[in-house]
């Protein structure tokens, strides 16, 4: 495997001229994702709260996998951090039921398992 190069998120990653919210891994504080990303926060994870993020950077996916969830039949992958490892949630690839398409190439970050980075 090749060198793995971080991204960090900032201001310029917004359209807005107010400070970015930057969420990251609760171990590393790798930045993951930024508060403009969120989807939906009405998700529940292993460990409580989950937010929906329409975009991910520094993670790495697991094996697709069939999982019953409370919304149905999804396809997922694990998701973790590209730089210590940590399981931070998951992708979904494919929902099997039609009101669940939205969620499809999202991601889903555990609350429990973010910092909010400075």
């Amino acid at each position: 495997m090749g060198q793995i190069y971080r991204l960090f998120l900032d201001s310029s990653d917004s359209d807005s001229s107010s400070p970015v919210r930057v969420f990251g891994c609760n171990l590393c504080g790798t930045h993951l994702s930024t508060h403009e990303n969120i989807v939906s926060k009405t998700f529940q994870g292993h460990h409580g709260r989950a937010w929906l993020f329409h975009r991910c950077v520094n993670v790495v996916e697991g094996t697709a996998e069939e999982r019953n969830m409370t919304t149905g039949l999804h396809i997922v992958r694990d998701i973790g951090c590209a730089q210590c490892g940590a399981v931070v949630g998951w992708k979904y690839e494919k929902a099997y039921e039609s009101s669940q398409k939205y969620k499809e190439g999202k991601f889903i970050l555990e609350r429990a398992l973010l910092c909010e980075v400075s």
